[in-house]
């Protein structure tokens, strides 16, 4: 099983570059649109952060020679795969605007539809559990915490703190 669990960490590392992908084209057309950025302090942080969470969760499973448990291990990957299908969501839901960095673009309306119409960041929902449950797929259970402890910090100190204040300049600015 530590191959398909490699594999599977793989595919989360192709998926995050499909990410990055988006978000490249998306910034570009915020920015052709007069994106404004904001929280670019903490960005370099989270990079490392879930970079370092796909080294960590195989760095884990092998060195500590972490089982494979099925009846952790497939509940796990059921919830890596629906955190993936709930991020994507998203993606889709926001279209254009949607970024893993904070770009918010002057004069456009919130986004209430999708995943957004029950909560206000249901994309750190998938992260958050995704940050769980990847590691746990392998019993890599000091990954998961160590990730959730400073994701958690990380989400509620700076990242959404700064974009609840750059959606609300433009949510009043839409006004």
């Amino acid at each position: 099983m530590l191959g398909f669990y490699v594999a599977l960490v793989a595919a989360t590392a192709v998926e995050r570059l499909a990410e990055l992908v988006v978000s490249t084209r998306n910034a570009r057309w915020s920015f052709a649109r007069g994106g404004v950025e904001s929280g670019r302090g903490h960005f370099p942080a989270m990079v490392a952060l879930h970079s370092g969470l796909l080294v960590a969760c195989v760095a884990e499973a092998v060195l500590a020679d972490r089982p494979f448990l099925p009846w952790l291990g497939w509940p796990m990957f059921v919830l890596v795969l629906a955190s993936q299908a709930l991020r994507w969501w998203c993606v889709t839901t926001l279209g254009h605007r949607w970024n893993t960095r904070i770009i918010v673009v002057p004069g456009l309306p919130l986004v209430s539809a999708g995943p957004y119409r029950w909560i206000r960041h249901p994309n750190y929902v998938a992260v958050v559990v995704e940050g769980v449950a990847l590691p746990m797929v392998h019993t890599s259970w000091v990954t998961a915490l160590a990730f959730t402890v400073l994701n958690l910090l990380l989400l509620a100190r700076f990242r959404i703190p700064a974009e609840n204040r750059a959606l609300g300049l433009a949510a009043h600015g839409a006004r």
